[in-house]
């Protein structure tokens, strides 16, 4: 007898759909990402680039090195408050949370397990790591990137459980 899915595998595929559903073929018509220039190959590139040099920098807690990365109208959904999230839009808002999410959060990491990219969509499943209380702690997760102009314009977040 099958097994069901899981609330993280059923995540994971619904990300995905999203991403598919979404792809750059219908933005592209619309002027709403790549540029004329970028075939799907070069979009795939630049946009699994921008997404690790956007991990790197996190991972580093470097905010200055992530105002790089960002489009001036960049938009960060978080995963919390539950059950929706807070929604952070513009390149000086999405900094300050971040800066004062490094200070509350020392040593925090973001390891990822998996990234699919179609044009300047990207779904990285990941896994979180702090200490908490003391002790080791992880949390599993997935973001849906969109990049535009070589930057991060959305980075929407979701977590299991």
């Amino acid at each position: 007898m099958p097994q069901e899915p899981t609330k993280g595998q059923l995540l994971l595929v619904t990300c995905v759909a999203l991403l598919f559903s979404t792809s750059t073929a219908p933005r592209r018509a619309h002027g709403m990402s790549m540029s004329s220039e970028q075939n799907p190959q070069t979009a795939d590139a630049t946009t699994r680039m921008v997404v690790d040099r956007f991990t790197d920098a996190f991972n580093r807690h470097d905010p200055d090195a992530l105002a790089l990365l960002l489009t001036d109208d960049t938009v960060f959904e978080d995963t919390s408050p539950a059950p929706d999230g807070q929604r952070t839009e513009g390149k000086a808002a999405v900094v300050a949370f971040w800066r004062e999410w490094f200070a509350r959060n020392p040593g925090a990491r973001f390891e990822a397990e998996e990234m699919i990219v179609s044009g300047d969509r990207a779904v990285v499943r990941w896994v979180y790591r702090k200490i908490r209380n003391g002790q080791p702690w992880h949390l599993r997760g997935v973001d849906v990137f969109t990049i535009r102009d070589g930057k991060v314009a959305a980075k929407l977040a979701y977590v299991k459980g």
